[in-house]
């Protein structure tokens, strides 16, 4: 029996950010994070995923909370962890494409408030759309990573990633990720992967996944096996369902191997027993939806990642349609075919999820249209592997024609007019990103902010003009 070589497997926690947006739809508070850092900086992490995803809309829209300022606490409480962030290309973290100008300025203040990696990915994986974020993170000093959202299909061969990943590599990227969204990667497909990727690029290669369809740690068994080098998990109040497999469970698993990344199970008890107060505290207040907890096998037909399926609840709820989920799971892969099938990600994953749900609620497909589809379906976010259905296209957007460039190619630099817009809510040079991306949420929570800190300045001066008994 020949040695293996030690190679302890390098974790990134995800409870900061993925676990929290697959489960709870991004609602876990930076004051809630805060008290345990000190016990997470102990750990030994390869990186805490924190930032970037939908943290950043989440956090100006329900949370009114600025997340550049999260940012800033959370790089204030890792002294000895990599904090890691989600970044959507030319998307950024919004839903639309930015100019260049604004994609580097984006890149260049999140690592000077504090981000080590900035995992860059394309919900099309358009490689054009990754190009400027990788040079605006190497230009900083940054660690970018390019992300595959890894999907089924006939396009998606293994000589397609090989082929992607030789490009990453080629980019510049210093490390790649296999970003399974929907816990589509079974064990032995894993293996098969990786063992290609491996043989195909020197840069070290991260496998993300989730446990949807219940495979999930058998995925990453198969996959450290076969060389990877980083895997993602959530510390287990927060794992399983829809997010990452359970952090303790993992190192676990590889403990006394070649593998073992020497963690204290012990002081990862006392972390989940952290966060699984903060869950019992999601299930009360009915944050956590049970229908997010299960297994569903099915996830591999529907190919439906985790936080798009909160999403879908979320909306079917909001119109009293809570009984058309399972219609609407089989619509997703119909609308997905139709839509030159693209991996199921932000914001395609919304995209196609929104437009599945018109399509059974309104009882004819593409009756209603969303203005996402149609921007999809003229080739704004990019160029599908595979070619739209021609009729649904031209049903959607008529006789228009649609675009075949970089999209950004079309995009004139854009922060000139976007800091006179908003020049007086302007109280942070970061400001001025919030409003690029999310202008209206942005602006009421400028307001908000405007409001609270006029009641603050009151109560200081109510206090300076009290008079008090000696």
């Amino acid at each position: 029996m020949s040695v293996i070589e030690k190679k302890p497997i390098k974790i990134t926690e995800t409870v900061l950010r993925d676990a929290h947006q697959s489960l709870i739809a991004t609602r876990m508070t930076t004051e809630q994070m805060l008290p345990i850092i000190e016990k997470m900086d102990k750990v030994g992490y390869h990186a805490v995923e924190c930032w970037g995803g939908a943290t950043f809309d989440a956090s100006l829209r329900f949370l009114k909370e600025d997340p550049w300022e999260r940012l800033r606490k959370l790089r204030d409480g890792f002294k000895n962890t990599k904090l890691q962030m989600l970044f959507r290309g030319q998307n950024i973290l919004g839903y639309n494409h930015y100019a260049d100008d604004v994609v580097e300025y984006f890149v260049q203040k999140s690592i000077a408030n504090g981000i080590d990696i900035i995992r860059i990915f394309d919900c099309l994986n358009d490689i054009r759309n990754l190009e400027t974020a990788v040079r605006a993170a190497n230009k900083e000093k940054g660690h970018a990573q390019v992300a595959l959202s890894y999907t089924l299909g006939d396009a998606y061969t293994l000589d397609y990633w090989k082929d992607m990943a030789k490009k990453i590599e080629e980019m510049g990227a210093n490390s790649l990720c296999i970003k399974d969204m929907a816990g589509l990667l079974t064990p032995y497909d894993a293996q098969e992967l990786v063992t290609a990727l491996k043989e195909t690029v020197a840069i070290p290669i991260d496998m993300h996944t989730h446990y949807t369809s219940g495979v999930a740690s058998m995925t990453y068994l198969k996959a450290v096996e076969a060389g990877c080098d980083i895997i993602d998990t959530a510390i287990s109040p927060f794992a399983l369902g829809t997010s990452q497999p359970a952090t303790e469970v993992m190192a676990e698993t590889f403990r006394g191997t070649p593998y073992d990344p020497g963690f204290d199970q012990n002081l990862l008890a006392e972390i989940a027993d952290y966060f699984r107060l903060l869950r019992e505290e999601d299930l009360e207040k009915g944050l956590l939806n049970p229908k997010v907890l299960g297994v569903n096998i099915k996830t591999l037909m529907y190919q439906v990642p985790g936080g798009m399926l909160s999403n879908l609840v979320s909306q079917l709820k909001e119109m009293g349609q809570e009984d058309k989920y399972y219609e609407v799971l089989e619509e997703v892969p119909r609308v997905r075919k139709d839509f030159g099938e693209p991996p199921l990600v932000t914001p395609s994953s919304q995209i196609v999820g929104t437009q599945a749900v018109l399509n059974v609620v309104s009882g004819e497909r593409y009756k209603m249209v969303t203005k996402e589809s149609k921007k999809l379906l003229s080739g704004e976010f990019g160029q599908t592997v595979k070619p739209f259905n021609p009729e649904v296209q031209k049903k959607c957007i008529g006789d228009k024609e649609p675009i075949t460039c970089r999209p950004a190619d079309l995009l004139e630099p854009q922060l000139p007019r976007l800091e006179k817009e908003m020049s007086q809510y302007k109280q942070h040079e970061e400001d001025v990103l919030s409003y690029a991306l999310f202008p209206q949420v942005a602006l009421e929570y400028f307001r908000y902010r405007e409001a609270q800190q006029t009641r603050v300045d009151q109560s200081v001066a109510d206090m300076e003009h009290k008079v008090y008994p000696v």
